[in-house]
């Protein structure tokens, strides 16, 4: 394996590291002794590929949005039906939560940290906010050109109410310790605007 390869593979594993520590314990909880621990690597060694812990989260969350947007192209091109679509979104963190693989948004974390957040950092996690709103407002304004979605607001008020409460769900699952808290959230608000013929 070449320099290039162990320098990408090592800042990914700081990235991913930094990924968890910031979903178990938000931006403040950690710090680069706490990652270097936990791959086994020297503070210098983080310090090369991020100087600074704002870099770090930074470019962690312009990352996560990539992988979001990429998810989304996936899902577009795999379901057309955009009920389904909002199905699958939910479904996505609903299976996360539950198995605890990725249980919490970490742009959805960081959002409740805003106030002590790095301006640049502040700025990466709005830009994904307003891509997924983005997102939504369209399935949502498509499933009631196609008759799939009876809205009783704007689209782009439907998406995010829906937004809110997928991560709203999140948080209540995480506070009761219930996984099924998730679904008996977000399983309503998707309800209220299934058309009934």
């Amino acid at each position: 394996m070449n320099d290039a390869s162990n320098t990408s593979n090592t800042a990914d594993s700081i990235l991913r590291c930094a990924q968890s520590l910031i979903v178990a314990g938000g931006y403040n909880g950690f710090s680069y002794a706490d990652i270097a621990k936990v791959i086994g690597i020297r503070n210098a060694s983080i310090h090369h590929h991020f100087p600074s812990k704002a870099i770090l989260v930074r470019t962690l969350v312009a990352r996560y949005r990539e992988e979001m947007q990429a998810g989304i192209a996936n899902l577009e091109q795999g379901i057309s039906d955009p009920l389904e679509q909002l199905r699958a979104y939910a479904g996505y963190w609903e299976t996360c939560i539950a198995d605890a693989s990725s249980s919490f948004c970490v742009c959805a974390l960081l959002a409740s940290e805003m106030p002590i957040l790095p301006e640049e950092i502040a700025l990466e996690v709005k830009a994904h906010f307003r891509v997924l709103s983005t997102w939504l407002a369209a399935v949502f304004a498509r499933g009631a050109k196609q008759g799939r979605l009876q809205l009783t607001e704007p689209a782009a008020v439907e998406a995010d109410i829906f937004m809110a409460a997928v991560h709203g769900a999140m948080l209540s699952a995480r506070a009761f310790g219930d996984a099924g808290m998730f679904a008996a959230i977000v399983n309503p608000v998707l309800a209220r605007v299934v058309r009934r013929d």
